[in-house]
């Protein structure tokens, strides 16, 4: 694997100084570029160009000729785990996936097995090939998977839902069905983020996506203890290399300290959590992702305008009063939700990415010593002032 040239982003996963806080987003090929949209003209569907490994290469590294981003993520989909189940992937034009064979009996459970990834992913393996070689160590690689419940949720219901009827009857009336289908997961997951390790990602994130709609009970049962199985199932390393691990659960703001307790790299936040409060909450033990809300890209201003510093001064672990050099910043992850067309189809996304992604690079770097840091704080500036720049811009 080539020397990173970029390597602020796994510095920063590691909790180790950085000279500013890293960049990305975590759909970062879209529909709000029109090379991305010329690119699925031509592969003729959202799978095909998922399952082309040149074309995913291709989308995966477009945003970095336009932004001066810090890692580039792996263009797929979580949902290519159970297609390779054999439930039958398709997307409806304007409804999202849907599986023209979801579970909903034992029977059907019982004959699923998790998928060789060298095999029936292969194109996912192929396409990391593709993008390292043209990368060539220039910035960090994402590679990522669906937690188990996740995936779940999806392989139950067939489609994309508001409650999660099926899968939620499932848990409460047939729960060992349910722990049944997780524990197939689970080792699909592993099994396909252990093949984007050795293929050379430099990171892994699992994406939680709705285990934030369980209970906290259920949460901890169904969707965490899974995550917990992947992650002691992963290596997680390359070569002589740490590919460090990030887990997010959207809407997990209540159990950010059982989140950072399994031994993840990194706990991502969503943009509701207010980061001061996370640091305090989980110490020193992981690192922080956090999410700006998409609609702020729209936004003709900034509503923090040229001032996020504190926002990332404050989140920095046990190194808020160190100067600059030693400074650890947290990771700043722009979450472009499904929740906001305007932003994936108009190119006011793209003046409002490079806008966000130069005041956090430059905000970081002004980082101030310990006592430019402690007369900030004496002004107010560490609390009522950055607190409300926190409720638009959590990172």
């Amino acid at each position: 694997m080539p020397a990173l040239q970029n390597d602020t982003l796994i510095r920063a996963l590691l909790r180790q100084p950085t000279a500013y806080t890293p960049v990305w987003l975590m759909r970062q090929a879209g529909r709000y570029l029109p090379e991305y949209n010329e690119a699925r003209r031509r592969a003729g569907s959202f799978l095909a160009l998922c399952k082309t490994p040149s074309l995913a290469a291709e989308v995966t590294l477009q945003p970095l000729e336009r932004f001066p981003l810090d890692a580039a993520i792996l263009f797929s989909d979580i949902l290519t785990i159970p297609d390779a189940m054999g439930l039958g992937l398709y997307f409806a034009e304007g409804e999202g996936p849907r599986f023209e064979r979801p579970l909903r009996d034992e029977t059907s459970i019982a004959r699923l097995a998790a998928p060789d990834p060298s095999e029936s992913l292969r194109y996912v393996i192929d396409a990391i090939g593709e993008v390292r070689r043209t990368l060539a160590g220039k910035v960090p690689l994402i590679g990522f998977s669906g937690s188990p419940y996740t995936l779940a949720c999806y392989m139950v219901e067939g489609q994309a839902s508001e409650d999660w009827r099926n899968v939620k009857l499932m848990l409460h009336q047939h729960p060992s069905l349910l722990h049944r289908l997780l524990e197939t997961n689970t080792r699909a997951v592993a099994a396909l983020l252990n093949a984007q390790i050795e293929a050379g990602v430099n990171v892994v994130m699992i994406f939680d996506t709705w285990g934030g709609s369980l209970s906290a009970a259920s949460y901890r049962e169904f969707s965490l203890e899974y995550i917990q199985r992947v992650l002691s199932q992963l290596k997680r390393s390359s070569g002589a290399t740490r590919v460090p691990v990030i887990v997010f659960t959207k809407g997990g703001a209540p159990w950010l300290e059982r989140i950072a307790a399994t031994g993840c790299d990194c706990v991502g936040l969503d943009w509701s959590v207010d980061l001061g409060d996370a640091r305090r909450r989980i110490g020193a033990g992981a690192a922080l992702q956090g999410n700006l809300d998409p609609a702020v890209l729209l936004a003709s201003t900034l509503p923090w305008g040229a001032a996020p510093a504190p926002i990332l001064w404050r989140a920095s672990p046990r190194s808020t009063l160190q100067s600059r050099p030693t400074q650890s910043h947290p990771v700043a992850a722009i979450r472009s939700s499904q929740g906001a067309p305007p932003l994936v189809k108009t190119m006011t996304g793209t003046r409002g990415v490079g806008r966000a992604q130069r005041l956090i690079h430059s905000a970081a770097r002004k980082a101030p010593s310990g006592a430019e840091f402690r007369g900030l704080a004496r002004r107010g500036l560490q609390s009522a002032d950055s607190s409300a720049y926190l409720n638009a811009l959590a990172f």
